[in-house]
């Protein structure tokens, strides 16, 4: 098993991309990547960074992150606590290039 793999995180709108490595959460490679993602507590409960998953898989590092069981099924996700497990487009509109617009 290789350790150097990562997985390409494209934000649709506005089409800035990064890569996240596995394990490290969406937040933190957005965050690595300047990008800025609105955010808040980082532990799954504020809200703050729900974005929707359009296409790829991510894994939730809290077995229930606050989420309702129907916004998990409509691919929503909290960034501060998913990894991704695949390349990943991300719906994360208020998504900003640190210092301005991404």
């Amino acid at each position: 098993m290789t350790t150097d793999r990562a997985f390409r995180i494209l934000l649709a709108p506005p089409g800035a991309s990064f890569t996240a490595r596995p394990g490290e959460t969406l937040l933190a490679a957005a965050e690595r990547a300047g990008i800025a993602l609105p955010n808040s507590c980082r532990n799954g409960s504020c809200r703050t960074c729900i974005c929707r998953v359009a296409k790829g898989v991510i894994r939730h590092l809290v077995e229930w992150p606050g989420l309702s069981a129907d916004e998990k099924r409509e691919g929503y996700v909290l960034p501060c606590v998913a990894c991704a497990e695949t390349g990943v487009t991300l719906e994360a509109p208020a998504a900003r290039a640190a210092g301005g617009t991404a």
